[in-house]
């Protein structure tokens, strides 16, 4: 009877476990750089991902015949810690620019700036943290519980980085938005608490971010 007793719970806590963490950027998550979340809405990216979203409706991406990806900002300046350095957060923003670019130039000519036809994107890195890993379904038992905050105190468990970006996409003719989106994304596992973070970690995120971004707008200009 114990063992059928403790399997319910088990199952139940490991239920609650995997329902807890949204895979969206909740509303009490945004950082304030975008100028309006309210038309934000649920959606998926062409990858599949869950990512909040709004377009413009009645949007013609056709006239723009050039495409200006500004410097990606760090939004609301974060403190730099001996886990996640300066170097890194730089890394992560330098990194971002070039995948955008790499990916947009697929579909339109690089602009040096904004203007007529251009279509300006407005890229900012909101969320970047190492955390320690989640707690898994079979931790639940006390005496695991006790050795997990044992191996957390020393520095054995694994942690987990995560990464969250705000856009605005403008009409570089009058400086209207045109589109928003609110995503974030998990970078790679680090080993223990001690290892530190760096832009390596973040680059698969970013480039799917990239990724995606092309996709939609191409989605768009064949509507």
């Amino acid at each position: 009877m114990k063992l059928k007793s403790l399997a319910v719970s088990l199952c139940l806590t490991s239920l609650v476990l995997s329902g807890c963490a949204s895979k969206y950027v909740e509303p009490e998550q945004y950082s304030g750089f975008l100028k309006d979340y309210k038309a934000l809405k649920e959606e998926k990216s062409p990858s599949g991902e869950a990512v909040m979203r709004w377009v413009k409706p009645g949007v013609d991406v056709s006239q723009f015949t050039s495409v200006y990806v500004e410097p990606s900002q760090l939004y609301p300046l974060p403190q730099p810690t001996e886990k996640i350095p300066q170097s890194t957060l730089d890394g992560i923003t330098h990194y971002y620019d070039q995948s955008l670019k790499t990916q947009f130039a697929k579909a339109l000519p690089l602009a040096d700036g904004p203007g007529p036809g251009v279509l300006i994107v407005r890229p900012a890195i909101t969320a970047v943290s190492a955390s320690t890993k989640g707690l898994q379904p079979y931790e639940v038992i006390p005496i695991a519980l006790i050795a997990a905050g044992v191996s957390t105190a020393t520095g054995i468990r694994d942690q987990d980085t995560s990464i969250a970006t705000e856009a605005a996409f403008l009409n570089g003719n009058d400086g209207t938005v045109v589109a928003q989106v609110v995503r974030k994304g998990a970078g790679t596992e680090l080993d223990n608490s001690s290892q530190v973070m760096t832009a390596n970690d973040a680059k698969a995120v970013l480039d799917g971010w990239a990724r995606d971004m092309l996709k939609s707008f191409e989605q768009l200009k064949h509507k």
